[in-house]
């Protein structure tokens, strides 16, 4: 790990830096929608994971932009997590990348220049891996650190896979365990282990690449990514835009083990208080989920994992295509039935 703790010098860390859903709802109320633009075919209106614009009949531009202050004190890492994070967004939406910018804020009285490079070259090896160019971007000063993309994708325009196209009868595969702000609070406190820190690092900086393929799956109708609002809020924005209600089987959602642990220990972040608070009055919980158990529910995910609502008959092939490409905790989670928006967990 770096002798420069980068934690030290940010508020947050990670996705649990974004603003807590109710609030972020409040300031975008008065946006204006954009009815005017009939080739945009998703705006702000569905709470989705970036914007799509037709380009022509087989064509549509994928648009997003994530970034946030060190969830991790190793610089390459960070950058990479921001990367990895940050294109999450194009896959979530079924597309693949194509160009990336990067999003550059740093405290440059307080931070080597060795180390703001170490930062640019972790999310660089990403966009490499992937094989799309990082073209350039902007930079400011800044109290603390910041970094992550603008990224752009291509899809074609019937493929798009939007948060608000599930469908009664749909079943919700998750890709990845759930755990990294539990992980995150631990290593700001000294207490996550080498080993359960290089378990963060990989759960973290793994692409969900996965997303590209399962555009092309008929009987996937919906897909987001599980990052700040925890898989509750992402969850809910799939059942307010869709306008149906999720059954939750806890003992089927997977889990880190040592965020499992972590969390019993008492390990949480703000953040999942915030989430919880946000959506409280449409959340049924099980009378036998603890505390600890609710703030895993409730906890951000930094690059965490995708979220597919599809038909039942789907569901052999999304698991299969998740395996294929390394998701082996991927599972069935819970499913999608007609009624009030709302999430029932037991």
């Amino acid at each position: 790990m770096s002798e420069i703790r980068l934690t030290q010098y940010a508020h947050g860390g990670g996705c649990g830096c974004k603003i807590s859903p109710k609030l972020l709802s409040q300031i975008l109320a008065e946006l204006p929608q954009a009815g005017l633009f009939p080739n945009l075919l998703v705006g702000v209106e569905s709470s989705d994971d970036a914007a799509v614009y037709r380009l022509n009949d087989s064509q549509a531009i994928i648009a997003t932009t994530d970034f946030f202050m060190p969830i991790v004190d190793d610089a390459y890492d960070f950058g990479r997590i921001a990367a990895t994070n940050a294109l999450s967004d194009i896959y979530a939406m079924g597309g693949q990348p194509i160009l990336a910018l990067a999003v550059v804020g740093m405290p440059i009285n307080k931070l080597p220049v060795t180390t703001i490079q170490q930062i640019l070259a972790g999310g660089a090896a990403v966009c490499t891996a992937v094989g799309i160019p990082i073209a350039g971007g902007h930079s400011i000063d800044s109290p603390e650190p910041i970094y992550g993309l603008v990224a752009l994708g291509l899809v074609h325009p019937d493929q798009v896979k939007r948060n608000n196209q599930a469908q009664a009868g749909d079943v919700l595969v998750l890709s990845k365990p759930l755990g990294i702000g539990v992980m995150s609070a631990a290593l700001k406190q000294g207490a996550l282990g080498e080993a359960g820190y290089r378990q963060m690092i990989d759960i973290t900086t793994q692409l969900n690449r996965t997303g590209t393929a399962l555009a092309g799956l008929a009987g996937v109708h919906a897909m987001t990514d599980v990052t700040g609002f925890a898989l509750l809020g992402h969850l809910l924005e799939i059942c307010r835009g869709s306008h149906l209600q999720a059954q939750l089987a806890f003992n089927r959602i997977p889990f880190i083990d040592s965020a499992w642990q972590l969390a019993q220990a008492g390990y949480a972040t703000g953040a999942a208080e915030r989430n919880w608070s946000s959506f409280a009055e449409v959340i049924m919980l099980d009378a036998g989920i603890a505390l600890w158990q609710r703030q895993l529910l409730c906890d951000p995910q930094t690059s965490g994992g995708l979220l597919v609502s599809c038909a039942p008959a789907s569901v052999e092939a999304v698991l299969a295509a998740f395996t294929a490409d390394g998701f082996h905790q991927a599972a069935v989670i819970g499913s999608l039935q007609a009624g009030p928006a709302q999430v029932t967990v037991r």
